[in-house]
C-alpha cells in the first residue's frame, strides 16, 4: 500500500477548537458510514490484502525508551490477542510494561461494543482518568478496540472527553507506532479509524501472558450479521489467515514449551471459506495441528452453521483435540432464531449435537444463551428451558438482551418489561448452576489431568488449573507443578469448580 492510497484510507486527525465543532462525522476516513445492514452484506468485492511481514520502522525505534505503558482490557479473547499484539508493539518501541496507571506514561482502553454495561465502564474510566490527566499532562490517554469503530461513540469522545489523545479501531492496532508518533507531536486529539473490511497483517510481535496457556488467532471478522451483534460491523469481514502460517506459529509456540494452544475467530470454524485457490477449513486445519507435539489445542468461538461433519470427524480423533466444544445457541426457539437471523432451527441445533455425541460420547458442551430478546414469549423462553435440559450443557454464558445501535434489532419495539427480562435470567441462572453440579459430581473420586496455570487466587498455599473439559480443579502441590500437567484425584465438587489431590507430579502428554 503506497502513501497516497493509506491517506484515501485513515484520516489522523488534529483536532481543531472541539467547542465548535458539530459535525464530528469529519473525523471519519472520508469512506466511513454508520453501520448500515444493507451495506454490510454487499461484503466481497473488495480483496483482502495480505502483508506478510510486518515490521517497525527504523524511525520510530526507541519512541518509549524510559516510559511505561499500560493497557487495560474489556470483553473476549480476541480482545485479550489484540492487548498482547499491542503491549508486543510498545516494547518493540522501547517501552516498559506496568501494571499500575499511576506510573503509566501511556494508557490504552482496548474495548468492546458487544454490551451496553461494557461501553458505561469505559466511559466511566475515561471519567476517573481527567483528573489524572491534569495532574500530568505528559501522559497519553487513548482509546481502541470495537467501541472505537463506531461513529456514535468516537463523536462522544471527540464531544464529552477532550481529555483523549487518540483513538484508533481495530483494523489499525499495526498502525500503534505511527499513531503514538502523532499524538506525541500534536497538542490536539489524534483519531484514526479505518471503515475499510481489514487486512491480514503477519509477523506482529506480541508479548504474551505467561507461557503455559496461548491464543492464536486463525481469521478476523464476521459475516453472519445476527440481528442483535455490533460485531460484524466493528471487526469487518471474514478473513482468514493462510494455513501455513498459522501452523508456523503453534510449532514455534510448542517448541518453546507451551501446553495449550487456543484458536480464536469471532466465528472460528467458518475458517477457510473465504479462500478462493483451494478448500480448507477449520477441520483441515485442526488435522494439520493435531500432529504437532504440543498437549493441548481448542478453538473458539463457533457457529452452529459451519460446525461441519468433516470438523466432527476430525475431533473424534481425539489426542491433542480437546473434547470440550463451546457451541452458542442464544435461544431454544425456531422463531426466536428466525428473528436473531441465527440461520438455524431449534431441530437443526439439536440433530448437530446428536452428531457430536455419537460420535464424541464424552464431549462437554458449553453455550451462549440470550434471555428477553424482542417479542420472546413466555413459551419460547420455556423451549430455551427445555433445550438447555435435553442438550446437557455442562455450563453457559448467559445474558439479558441489550440493544447496540446500528443493529437490525435495535429498530425492533423492546417490548418485555426488564423486570419479566429477570425473572427468566434468574430462572435459567438456577437452571445452569443445577446441571452444573450435577456435571461436577460425576468427578467425585476421579483421577483428572490438570494443566496448572499457578497459585489460587484465593489462596497461595493452592495451586490452581483446567482440566481437558476446562473444569477448574484446585490442590495442594509444589509450586513446580506449574506450567506441568499432573494427576489430580478429585475429593470435593462444588457448582463451578473442583478439588483435589496431586498423585503424580507431572506427566508428559495426556
Amino acid at each position: 500500500m503506497n502513501e497516497e492510497q493509506r491517506k484515501q484510507q485513515q484520516t489522523a486527525v488534529k483536532s481543531p477548537d472541539k467547542k465548535s465543532v458539530k459535525d464530528y462525522s469529519k473525523y471519519f476516513d472520508t469512506t466511513y458510514v454508520p453501520p448500515s445492514l444493507k451495506e454490510a452484506k454487499k461484503r466481497g468485492k473488495e480483496e483482502v490484502a495480505y502483508q506478510e511481514n510486518f515490521q517497525i520502522s527504523e524511525q520510530y525505534r526507541g519512541l518509549g525508551t524510559g516510559k511505561k505503558f499500560y493497557i487495560r482490557t474489556y470483553g473476549c479473547q480476541m480482545n485479550e490477542h489484540d492487548t498482547e499484539v499491542m503491549a508486543g508493539i510498545f516494547t518493540a518501541l522501547g517501552f516498559e510494561h506496568t501494571d499500575s496507571v499511576d506510573d503509566a506514561n501511556v494508557i490504552l482502553l482496548n474495548t468492546c461494543a458487544i454490551r451496553e454495561n461494557a461501553e458505561n465502564k469505559v466511559f466511566g474510566e475515561l471519567g476517573h482518568f481527567k483528573a489524572l490527566k491534569r495532574e500530568r499532562p505528559d501522559l497519553l490517554l487513548g482509546v481502541c478496540g470495537c467501541m472505537s469503530q463506531e461513529e456514535s461513540v468516537v463523536s462522544k469522545i471527540l464531544k464529552t472527553y477532550q481529555h483523549v489523545d487518540m483513538i484508533f479501531g481495530t483494523h489499525n492496532i499495526h498502525r500503534l507506532p505511527e499513531i503514538l508518533d502523532n499524538a506525541y507531536k500534536s497538542k490536539e486529539m489524534v483519531v484514526e479509524v479505518w471503515s475499510k473490511e481489514g487486512d491480514v497483517i503477519e509477523n506482529l510481535p506480541r508479548k504474551r501472558k505467561g507461557n503455559i496457556k496461548a491464543w492464536v488467532n486463525i481469521m478476523y471478522g464476521c459475516d453472519k450479521f445476527c440481528t442483535y451483534c455490533i460485531v460484524p460491523y466493528t471487526r469487518g469481514k471474514e478473513r482468514s489467515r493462510r494455513p501455513e502460517d498459522i501452523i508456523q506459529e503453534v510449532r514455534h509456540l510448542a517448541a518453546q514449551g507451551y501446553k495449550e494452544v487456543t484458536l480464536l475467530g469471532q466465528n472460528v470454524n467458518a475458517y477457510g471459506k473465504d479462500f478462493k485457490d483451494m478448500e480448507y477449513g477449520l477441520g483441515h486445519l485442526m488435522d494439520e495441528l493435531r500432529k504437532i507435539d504440543i498437549p493441548r489445542i481448542r478453538f473458539t468461538t463457533s457457529h452452529p452453521r459451519d460446525f461441519d461433519d468433516h470438523l466432527i470427524d476430525v475431533l473424534a480423533k481425539g489426542g491433542n483435540l480437546l473434547d470440550h466444544i463451546h457451541l452458542p445457541v442464544q435461544s431454544g426457539s425456531s422463531e426466536c432464531l428466525k428473528i436473531m437471523a441465527r440461520k438455524y432451527t431449534r431441530e437443526h441445533y439439536l440433530e448437530l449435537v446428536r452428531k457430536i455425541k455419537e460420535a464424541i460420547p464424552n464431549a462437554s458442551l458449553t453455550t451462549d444463551i440470550i434471555v428477553g430478546f424482542p417479542n420472546e414469549t413466555d413459551e419460547q423462553f420455556e423451549e430455551t428451558i427445555s433445550l438447555y435440559k435435553e442438550v446437557g450443557f455442562d455450563s453457559a454464558y448467559t445474558f439479558i438482551y441489550s440493544p447496540r445501535e446500528g443493529t437490525p434489532a435495535a429498530k425492533m419495539k423492546d417490548n418485555v418489561p426488564m423486570n419479566v427480562k429477570k425473572q427468566r435470567l434468574q430462572r435459567l441462572n438456577a437452571l445452569v448452576n443445577e446441571t452444573s453440579a450435577q456435571k461436577m459430581k460425576e468427578y467425585d473420586g476421579k483421577i483428572v489431568n490438570v494443566l496448572v496455570e499457578g497459585e489460587s487466587k484465593n489462596n497461595p498455599d493452592v495451586l490452581a488449573g483446567y482440566t481437558e473439559k476446562n473444569k477448574l480443579v484446585n490442590f495442594k502441590g509444589p509450586k513446580t507443578s506449574i506450567g506441568q500437567i499432573v494427576k489430580v484425584k478429585i475429593t470435593e465438587t462444588k457448582t463451578w469448580s473442583l478439588n483435589g489431590e496431586m498423585i503424580e507430579e507431572e506427566i508428559g502428554v495426556e
